[in-house]
């Protein structure tokens, strides 16, 4: 008897559970695991390049890793996924496929089908690289109602025991140290560079493949980021040793001259799998219960990992596939072809998308206060935007950046997700940033030829839609 555990290439996990089901009902010599580069997949749009490299590293790693640790393993390069699985079930005939459910509502899909569409039986396991399917804060929840992403990160810090003084008080007395996280930063500040890794053999030889054979965003050249286990929990670890102090006062805050700050930069390895969210939340927490870290910034992460992470997932899988068509601000202009080439005089926007086109990365406020601050405020078409969210960042996958980019970036699903739309003249750029410092725009200034694009554009749209914010309750004023 030959049994197939089929792993998904964005689940790179220490234990995968579709790998410890079948080792119970078979020996390890009668397993084969399937990994699948599919090439029609990483074409589907222009992706970073440093992406496709971090995924497909990550998966030969860890192929690797399953081989030396005795397992036999069927790694396929090919045209496209069905094609791998047709040839993989001529090659070893096995009587069952067991797969974790994949994180994407495609893929996810797909899965659903295998079993009619390869006359195979297939065992279907729930999908563990999320809290929420250890615990649902709402296991039934009802399709037009709002559920707002603080009550549901309480819930979830509750339930796990995270920053609590007892079952119901969280430690401080506050659940949200949001308020002291607004600092700009010093201009004598000096962030410390996240670890970097040398590409070894394997990643080496991804790079050569990517450069030849994938022209999607920004340049293979310069990519240093984590492909294993270990290394990803060495960038965990360089994280909280050097930046998780300073994480929460300048949470916000934007720079010309840095763009992690003191940022994580942990979400592509969240995201592949190679980390735990709990486990990071855990050791998180440990920090502030050792004195090594203050508690808005210690919160602050854990709010991001296990609030809006899970929350942003959990939405997906609510709102789809009806969120993808939404469009409430009725926006239809195209992209700007900034986006592409970061070629513009805002320096807000310059620093911000060349980082995006460069490294595949932007910290979170760069993305909502920045650039999707200014397709919300353009009436940018919200499906042009999420493809370019999704071409051009590391650490994107369908799942939290449809999400994100139609619910809080840009409002346009009427506010399921967000609360208001999340809008900014030129004046919060400037007390978050230094942007505003030798730009080519008055910041001051709301019309002519120099003012400031964000100031304009902000009271345009505070215009134009005045009777719908009105009725909001977040912005009537």
């Amino acid at each position: 008897m030959v049994v197939t555990v089929w792993i998904l290439g964005d689940q790179i996990l220490r234990k995968h559970p579709a790998l410890t089901a079948a080792e119970q009902q078979v020996n390890k010599d009668q397993l084969v695991v399937l990994m699948i580069e599919s090439q029609a997949r990483a074409r589907r749009l222009p992706y970073q390049r440093k992406k496709l490299v971090l995924l497909f590293s990550a998966m030969r790693h860890y192929a690797e890793q399953l081989r030396s640790s005795g397992f036999q393993v069927d790694y396929r390069i090919s045209p496209g996924t069905a094609i791998a699985i047709k040839q993989h079930l001529q090659a070893y005939q096995p009587e069952i496929i067991y797969t974790m459910a994949a994180s994407e509502f495609g893929g996810r899909r797909f899965q659903q089908h295998l079993e009619r569409q390869f006359n195979i039986p297939v065992n279907f396991l729930p999908n563990t690289q999320f809290l929420t399917s250890r615990f649902n804060p709402y296991p039934d929840p009802l399709p037009d109602k709002r559920y707002v992403q603080e009550q549901f990160y309480r819930k979830m810090r509750q339930h796990f025991n995270l920053l609590m003084q007892t079952d119901s008080e969280p430690i401080g007395g506050r659940w949200n140290f949001d308020k002291d996280n607004r600092r700009s930063l010093p201009k004598s500040a000096q962030p410390s560079r996240p670890i970097s890794f040398e590409p070894d053999e394997i990643t080496t030889a991804v790079m050569e493949e990517v450069d030849q054979k994938y022209p999607g965003v920004g340049q293979i050249t310069g990519f240093d980021l984590a492909v294993t286990h270990e290394q990803a929990h060495q960038a965990a670890m360089d994280f909280f040793d050097r930046r998780l102090p300073d994480f929460g006062p300048y949470e916000d805050a934007m720079s010309s001259a840095y763009d992690t700050l003191f940022h994580s930069r942990l979400s592509p390895y969240l995201n592949l799998g190679l980390l735990d969210p709990l486990e990071l939340a855990q050791k998180a927490q440990k920090r502030f219960d050792d004195g090594q870290a203050p508690i808005n910034s210690v919160e602050g992460f854990i709010r991001q990992v296990i609030g809006w992470r899970e929350f942003i997932y959990w939405q997906y899988w609510r709102l789809m596939p009806d969120i993808a068509g939404r469009n409430y601000w009725g926006a239809n202009r195209p992209l700007p072809q900034m986006f592409w080439d970061g070629n513009t005089k805002m320096n807000c926007l310059r620093h911000p998308l060349q980082r995006a086109l460069v490294s595949g990365y932007t910290h979170h406020i760069e993305r909502l206060m920045v650039i999707s601050n200014f397709c919300l405020l353009a009436g940018i078409n919200p499906s042009a935007v999420n493809e370019w969210f999704l071409s051009a960042y590391i650490d994107a996958y369908e799942w939290v950046m449809l999400p994100n980019v139609f619910g809080m970036g840009l409002n346009a699903d009427g506010g399921l997700i967000a609360t208001k739309p999340y809008i900014a003249s030129a004046n919060y750029i400037h007390k978050m940033s230094d942007y505003c410092q030798n730009c080519a725009f008055d910041r001051k200034s709301r019309t002519g030829d120099q003012a400031c694009p964000f100031n304009f554009l902000y009271w345009n749209f505070i215009l134009r839609h005045e009777k719908t914010l009105r009725s909001n309750p977040r912005m009537a004023r």
